[in-house]
C-alpha cells in the first residue's frame, strides 16, 4: 500500500554458526512478520509468499525494525536487492548512536512497556526446525508487537527506557527526524 510504515522483523533458518560464516546475506529466512500501518494488522509472511512482502516494501514510506540496518536488512538483500533502497529507522542503531552500546529489545519492552519477549532467535531456529510454523508465527509477530509498541511510544514520548545495574534510564532518541540511509559500517549481529 503507498505511503505505509511497515515495522518488520525476520526469523532465520539457521545461526551464523549453522552456515560457518558472519555474513548475513548467507542466512535464510524462515518467516517475516510484519505490521502495517494502513491495515493496522500484523501479517506474517512464509517463503512462498516472500514477494508478496517485497512488493509492500517497494511502496512504503518506511520501515521501521529493531536491528534491521544490522541485520534484518542485510538478510533480506539476498532476497530482495532493492532492499536499501527503502527508507528505514532501526531502533537499536538509534540508541547506539545515542548512548554509545547495545541493549536488548527485551530489556527496552520490559522498562518501556512493562513487558518483554517471549523468547529468542535460537527458540525461532528451533521452531522452524521442528516445523512447528504456527508457533514460530506467534513468536515473530510478537516481536513485531513489540517493536511497534517501543516505536509508537517513542513517537509520542519522545524517549524509551532501559534497565542497568542503577535502575530504569530513558535515552532520548528523535523518531521524526529525517532518515539517512542505514549505516553500513556498523554491524550489530544478534549471533
Amino acid at each position: 500500500m503507498p505511503d505505509d510504515i511497515i515495522v518488520y522483523d525476520i526469523e532465520t533458518q539457521e545461526t551464523f554458526q549453522d552456515i560457518g560464516s558472519r555474513d548475513p546475506k548467507k542466512l535464510h529466512i524462515s518467516l517475516i512478520g510484519a505490521y502495517s500501518y494502513q491495515e493496522n494488522k500484523l501479517i506474517s509472511f512464509v517463503e512462498s509468499e516472500f514477494p508478496l512482502f517485497w512488493r509492500r516494501l517497494e511502496q512504503a514510506a518506511l520501515i521501521v525494525g529493531f536491528n534491521n540496518h544490522g541485520f534484518d536488512d542485510q538478510v533480506c538483500a539476498a532476497y530482495f536487492p532493492e532492499m536499501p533502497k527503502v527508507p528505514s529507522f532501526d531502533i537499536l542503531e538509534e540508541v547506539y548512536n545515542n548512548l554509545g552500546f547495545r541493549i536488548k529489545l527485551d530489556n527496552i519492552a520490559q522498562a518501556t512497556l512493562g513487558e518483554g519477549k517471549s523468547g529468542d532467535g535460537l527458540k525461532a531456529i528451533k521452531l522452524y526446525r521442528e516445523g512447528k510454523i504456527d508457533e514460530l508465527r506467534s513468536y515473530c509477530l510478537d516481536d513485531v508487537r513489540i517493536t511497534k509498541e517501543i516505536y509508537d511510544y517513542g513517537k509520542l514520548h519522545g524517549r524509551i527506557s532501559y534497565s542497568d545495574l542503577q535502575g530504569v534510564k530513558q535515552v532520548s532518541i528523535d523518531f521524526n527526524r529525517p532518515l539517512d540511509k542505514p549505516s553500513e559500517n556498523l554491524n550489530l549481529s544478534l549471533f
